[in-house]
């Protein structure tokens, strides 16, 4: 009865039962990193971090020994009294307030003021007010001399197919 005790206990086996004979973490995983190769990974990364820090360290003692020994004499362009350099043309505005300001005032003299445009064609420019004036009272001249309706002319407009051309009655 013992035989089929034993026998009946072995045929059934628990999952937890692989333990008793090799418990967890006593093996390796075969796919793990090799742990020589990441010594010697460590290793070089070490080495190479001192030989660029003393490299540095040269460098940068290089650089101040430069600069004791031979200082630069040549003042910086903001220290010296000489007008700077401007650059290739074009440039950005200096001052555009204050260029738009004297725009603005050369327009108006312009716009109130008689002058010669083109003395050799006879082209002249005068006040803004006469120029209105002179307009109302004698019209829009037209190509082909026809003139703009007249205020006795109620009801006819430039038509838009001749360009103002031609006055046609418009509807209201």
């Amino acid at each position: 009865m013992a035989d089929h005790a034993q026998h009946h206990h072995a045929s059934h086996r628990s999952a937890d039962d692989q333990y008793l004979v090799t418990p967890p973490g006593a093996g390796y995983e075969h796919t793990d990193a090799d742990v020589g190769v990441m010594v010697k990974f460590a290793f070089w990364l070490a080495v190479s971090a001192v030989i660029v820090h003393f490299g540095l360290g040269a460098a940068y003692s290089l650089l101040i020994r430069q600069a004791v020994e031979a200082p630069d004499t040549r003042p910086y362009p903001i220290v010296t009294d000489t007008a700077p350099r401007l650059p290739a043309a074009p440039r950005l505005q200096a001052k555009p307030e204050n260029e738009m300001y004297e725009f603005r005032l050369k327009e108006n003299a312009d716009l109130h003021s008689y002058g010669w445009v083109d003395k050799d064609g006879g082209i002249v420019h005068i006040p803004i007010e006469d120029g209105m004036r002179l307009m109302l009272e004698r019209g829009v001249p037209t190509r082909d001399g026809a003139t703009a309706p007249q205020p006795g002319q109620a009801g006819m407009m430039p038509s838009d197919s001749s360009s103002g051309r031609v006055l046609e009655r418009r509807r209201q």
